[in-house]
């Protein structure tokens, strides 16, 4: 059995987990299946919004789909929960990632 289906079975026991959520769209993206990875992470963070770490990588993925509109505001959104919760890590690796997608004068 793969990983993929090692995850799937256990989130049959347990829908909601964030963690089997998180791990199953990183294993989709891995695959290329982004449009199964990007509503994992929209599931995962209807589920959970407080997972602070997912925001980062949902962002990226929309970067890869060329939906930077989209990351931005993801981004932005998953800032304002980390500073909420003071999860400094996630919110240096947001803004770092914000920063990269936005033109120099909109920086701050």
């Amino acid at each position: 059995m793969d990983r993929k289906e090692t995850l799937l079975r256990f989130l049959e026991k347990d829908p909601a987990s964030p963690f089997l959520l998180f791990a199953l769209a990183k294993e989709y993206e891995t695959e290329g299946n982004l449009s199964a990875s990007l509503e994992t992470y929209e599931q995962l963070l209807q589920a959970d919004p407080r997972y602070t770490g997912a925001y980062y990588h949902l962002g990226k993925l929309y970067e890869r789909l060329e939906s930077p509109d989209k990351a931005k505001e993801v981004y932005e959104h998953g800032l304002v929960l980390c500073r909420q919760q003071k999860a400094w890590h996630d919110a240096n690796e947001l803004q770092g990632a914000l920063n990269d997608l936005l033109p120099p004068d909109e920086l701050g």
